[in-house]
């Protein structure tokens, strides 16, 4: 089999250290050639290299886009928030199979991506968007009812809306299964990560948003489904990990083997699936207003979420107000209607939604209060 030559964009955050984890127990069918990280761990960045001795490495946005434009067989985007966007299209305008991890840079530049991706160039890093693509594989296109997109839960499953106004950021940071970084794992105590991945499921798979559902299910161990028109689920299973959907997205369309461990089929386990309290977590309905505007409102749904969940972990803003702050901020915002988006009309409306957002949690009478937007 043929060496893969591979690029990691985010090489020591949670996904790059996996990939390269990967790459060091196949040696036999990877081989990284790029490195780049955003700077904040300068130290394990130089120890990857060191190691690594990619012809290529660089700290930053800049150095994110080069690697991506230089020749190799998989650019893993691993970076996160919007500054993983250009990287994206540099990526697909050199025409190499692009592992995506960085949501942000679909979310935000939908149709920028959508025009510039060939069929099939994009391999989806998303434990949901993976396990989808994985069960497509079970029928044709036409033959798709509907994608179910399976959600934790998160920390705060069952509460009432008046049981989340005093949560702390500690809470909010102890998800019952995944260890990520404190936007990734805020977004899944609000469901807003959950809104993310249904405006990334449409864009990915051409579903419309009113074929796209969510379902609760707390273990985690089935990842998303696939429903055809004939009433048959296709689901994949497997331990709440990225080992699987990273190991594809540097292998697609072959699996590798020994990735992860299996399911221990000799232990009983009981499964749950409960339908999605949109009255308490309302952000997925948000998402998907948001996604059906199209244009920049996903870009603005983004910014202004990141706006809002630091300035709940600064103590500025109550919990509920992650998601009024968002709300407020998209509806203040107008989609241009222009036909063809630019990047800098992406980045335009990004920087708009995080002043916006800054004023309105500036506007929220102190941090126990939630911003205007929806109701407390």
């Amino acid at each position: 089999m043929t060496v893969r030559d591979v690029v990691v964009l985010g090489s020591t955050g949670s996904i790059g250290t996996q990939a390269i984890d990967l790459v060091r127990a196949h040696p036999d069918r990877f081989r990284v050639v790029g490195l780049t990280a955003g700077g904040s761990n300068p130290d394990l960045f130089e120890q990857q290299v060191a190691e690594l001795r990619p012809d290529f490495s660089g700290l930053g946005e800049e150095a994110s886009v080069e690697a991506a434009s230089r020749p190799c067989d998989v650019v893993l985007n691993g970076i996160t928030g919007a500054v993983g966007l250009r990287p994206t299209l540099a990526a697909l305008d050199a025409g190499t199979t692009l592992a995506l991890a960085n949501k942000e840079s679909l979310i935000i530049g939908g149709p920028l991506v959508r025009e510039r991706a060939r069929p099939g160039q994009i391999v989806p890093v998303d434990s949901e968007h993976s396990a989808i693509a994985q069960s497509l594989r079970a029928g044709s296109a036409g033959e798709v009812r509907r994608l179910v997109l399976t959600a934790s839960g998160g920390p705060f499953r069952g509460r009432t809306a008046a049981e989340l106004a005093d949560v702390t950021p500690e809470q909010a940071l102890a998800h019952p299964n995944f260890a990520m970084g404190r936007v990734i794992t805020t977004n899944s105590a609000t469901l807003v990560n959950k809104g993310l991945e249904v405006i990334e499921a449409h864009l990915l798979f051409d579903v419309p948003f009113e074929r796209i559902d969510v379902v609760v299910h707390p273990q985690q161990l089935i990842h998303s489904m696939v429903e055809f028109v004939d009433g048959a689920v296709v689901a994949q299973l497997g331990l709440p990990t990225m080992l699987v959907p990273i190991s594809l997205g540097l292998g697609w369309p072959d699996r590798v083997p020994d990735a992860e461990t299996p399911i221990d089929w000799t232990q009983a386990a009981d499964w749950r699936f409960e339908p999605l309290d949109e009255d308490v977590f309302p952000a997925v309905a948000l998402a998907r207003a948001a996604g059906e505007r199209g244009g920049t409102a996903p870009a603005v749904y983004n910014a202004a979420n990141e706006v809002a969940v630091e300035a709940f972990h600064d103590g500025r803003l109550a919990f509920p107000g992650i998601i009024s702050t968002v709300a407020s901020v998209v509806a203040a915002h107008d989609v241009p209607s222009k036909e063809r988006l630019t990047v800098d009309d992406v980045l335009a409306a990004d920087a708009w939604a995080r002043a916006e957002a800054s004023a309105v949690v500036g506007s929220a009478p102190d941090a126990h209060q939630p911003a205007k937007g929806l109701p407390a």
